[in-house]
């Protein structure tokens, strides 16, 4: 590739991630206006320019980071018939920060889950794979998977948008009992152990709040519920993917899980590469197709389509939610009896993480009274 070649494919992916973070700050500015409305003339907030010139700096470096991730080939080929590679650097640059932070995994050391096979005999469930605390504990998404376990990097990056477009606000009452207004990330800190960072938890409990306002579950006992399995399936308290690891890879990754296996029965996998396609992600580890059809249509998501949507934050909140939702009775009985494996096993379907569970539960008890 020429150099100019390389230099007008940049240029490109990086105005189009400026369109991206342009739209992006577009919607900002309403907001604001419609806050400003609302507000007395002294206490309206101002709008700063040098930020939007540092937002649109952001959307370009988000953009270029895009087409490095794509191929600047395929940045340089663009035409008419393939505009979607233009709608994923715009994507990328919509995303900004969290496109950038992505690329930055993508091209460091991966961080990623351990796993446990799902219970024989158990029907298609959340799988557990935790994350162990120890001195080399990392928390953050693995990104180790190649171009063959998603379906397309376009896909990949459009879906970026799509969490962000897809989940409509939900039409949710605010239940009997309701807490959720009370709880604070120093409170859920209490509940994991020291090496989970506040700062996840700052950032990803809006997202778990809302998944579960969205469902109607806002009452202590599912609080605890939801907050125990994140503590039980990923203790960095971040949405992630599952990493390779001996209950799922015998040769290449996943193929344990893949079509014609024992696990992948389970897990409703009936194509060759369902395996690594359908892996582990979210925070409570949504694995198999069967699962990401089912909770896909739920929530009138494509899961099944772009099955990298599991790990977007506001998405993997919502998956959550839903899962305790549809087991709710059940789990609300186990909980009322004080059976706390049993209200663990209803999601994992076995007692992988159990300990944790109950830690994070009986912590839970005490400061949320």
């Amino acid at each position: 590739m020429a150099a100019l070649e390389i230099l007008g494919a940049l240029t490109l992916a990086g105005v189009m991630g400026m369109v991206g973070q342009g739209a992006r700050a577009v919607i900002g500015l309403k907001k604001l206006s419609d806050a400003n409305a609302l507000k007395d003339p002294g206490e309206t907030d101002i709008f700063i320019a040098s930020r939007l010139v540092i937002s649109l700096f952001i959307g370009f470096i988000a953009g270029v980071a895009a087409a490095v991730v794509i191929g600047l080939e395929k940045v340089m080929a663009v035409g008419v018939d393939n505009l979607d590679l233009l709608i994923g650097l715009a994507a990328a640059g919509y995303a900004g920060t969290d496109a950038i932070e992505a690329f930055l995994a993508r091209v460091g050391p991966p961080a990623s889950a351990s796993a446990a096979p799902p219970q024989p005999g158990s029907a298609p469930t959340l799988a557990s794979k935790p994350m162990e605390a120890d001195a080399n504990l990392a928390f953050g998404a693995d990104v180790e998977a190649s171009v063959a376990d998603v379906k397309s990097e376009v896909a990949s990056l459009k879906s970026m948008v799509m969490a962000n477009t897809l989940l409509a606000p939900a039409d949710a009452t605010v239940s009997v009992g309701d807490i959720l207004d009370d709880v604070t990330p120093d409170m859920v800190k209490k509940m994991f152990v020291p090496g989970t960072p506040l700062s996840n938890i700052t950032k990803y409990l809006p997202a778990v709040i809302g998944g579960l306002r969205a469902e109607g579950l806002a009452d202590r006992p599912m609080l605890l519920m939801a907050l125990a399995t994140i503590r039980a399936e990923t203790e960095g308290f971040v949405p992630i993917s599952e990493g390779k690891s001996k209950f799922n890879t015998a040769k290449t990754p996943f193929d344990l899980y893949d079509k014609g296996t024992k696990i992948g029965g389970i897990l409703g996998n009936t194509v060759a590469g369902d395996g690594p396609r359908f892996r582990g992600r979210g925070f409570v580890q949504l694995t198999g197709r069967d699962n990401y059809t089912r909770i896909g249509k739920q929530l009138s998501l494509p899961l099944s389509e772009n099955p990298e949507l599991a790990n977007d934050s506001q998405i993997a909140g919502r998956i959550l939610a839903r899962f305790l939702h549809n087991k709710a009775a059940p789990i609300r009985a186990a909980l009322a009896e004080r059976d706390l494996k049993k209200a663990r096993r209803l999601v994992n379907g076995g007692s992988h993480g159990l300990d944790r569970f109950i830690d994070a539960f009986e912590k839970g008890e005490e400061i949320f009274t």
